[in-house]
């Protein structure tokens, strides 16, 4: 052995990390994530209560405190550490919020976090294992189960402080002609609170993909695939169709494109899969809004393709580099 081997100074062996890989480090956390995501949806939020008055303040504030509680009394139950300060509970309930009409009774918000947090996250073994979105798991069951409240939409009245009980037709709702791109752009128009503000919404996205927490060919294939077969169908026959601008501006596909489809946990791991997962997103939606028996189908959309994302990650994700598949018939 040479003296320049003898030199070399071997690492201690008790201070090596044995692990699984990738091995990679980076700054963000899991609360640096989720609370760059909360604020990129804050101006969707603000909008909604500008429209919409202390009515979705409530609505945002209660959706909040239920999944904050209602997760920490998991974590008692389970006897598990806290986790509410990472984040996650309080964006749950802030998408949640955001899926509600801003009257939607205490109650039902409630009912909505204890179903986004057990049965569509804490039932799989907490965040990083759901393999359905919570916040669209709650709004489905609350669809179901209470189709009157879910579809019953408050009119906007800018700077307005309280309901005054007048109900409005979402823009999907009303007949080709009665709506206005303009409306829908800054928001005053009838709806979930996340149907409110289609530019607040953009801007909120936009934010996502400067941070690079959001994988942008996800929103880019969803929202293009509904332009796209909303325009055809328009230009067949506009009056029974609406333009694709109403179908991309209206309805849950801002917020669904930008903050529920990217999520890390149930959409697929590689870029190709993106692709693959908007392209689906986007055929659903579209199929069910314009031949299906609701006239939103984002939600539904969404959760079918979470379902499909381990088949679109086994076939897309690419072969370890140096792998040789193994020849038929040797051992």
């Amino acid at each position: 052995m040479s003296e320049e081997t003898k030199s070399v100074q071997l690492p201690d062996p008790a201070k090596l990390v044995v692990s699984n890989s990738p091995h990679m480090r980076d700054k963000p956390t899991i609360a640096r994530i989720m609370y760059t995501v909360i604020g990129a949806l804050l101006p969707g939020c603000a909008m909604a209560i500008v429209f919409f008055g202390l009515a979705a303040l409530e609505v945002l504030a209660v959706c909040v405190f239920s999944c904050v509680l209602i997760e920490e009394g998991w974590n008692k139950l389970m006897k598990r550490s806290s986790t509410w300060k990472d984040g996650s509970a309080i964006l749950t309930g802030l998408l949640l919020g955001m899926n509600l009409n801003a009257g939607t009774p205490w109650w039902i918000c409630i009912l909505g976090g204890f179903l986004a947090i057990i049965l569509g996250k804490q039932l799989y073994g907490g965040l990083g294992y759901n393999p359905f979105n919570p916040v669209l798991v709650a709004r489905v069951g609350l669809l179901i189960g209470f189709p009157g409240i879910m579809t019953t939409w408050d009119k906007p009245d800018m700077w307005h402080m309280g309901i005054d009980g007048v109900t409005a037709a979402t823009p999907l709702g009303l007949a080709p002609g009665e709506t206005f791109v303009k409306d829908m752009l800054l928001g005053n128009v009838g709806g979930c609170l996340g149907e409110t503000s289609a530019i607040a919404l953009m801007v909120g996205g936009a934010i996502l993909i400067a941070f690079k927490l959001i994988k942008w060919e996800v929103p880019l294939m969803f929202i293009g695939t509904v332009f796209a077969i909303t325009g055809v169908a328009h230009l067949l026959n506009p009056e029974v169709y609406h333009s694709p601008f109403v179908h991309v501006f209206s309805g849950g596909l801002l917020l669904g494109a930008f903050f529920m489809a990217t999520d890390m946990v149930t959409s697929p791991m590689t870029h190709k899969g993106a692709w693959i997962f908007g392209f689906g997103c986007g055929l659903i939606t579209s199929l069910i809004r314009l031949w299906g028996a609701y006239p939103e189908g984002v939600s539904f959309a969404i959760l079918f393709m979470n379902a499909l994302t381990p088949l679109i990650d086994r076939v897309t994700i690419s072969k370890p580099f140096g792998y040789v598949a193994p020849v038929k018939g040797e051992a």
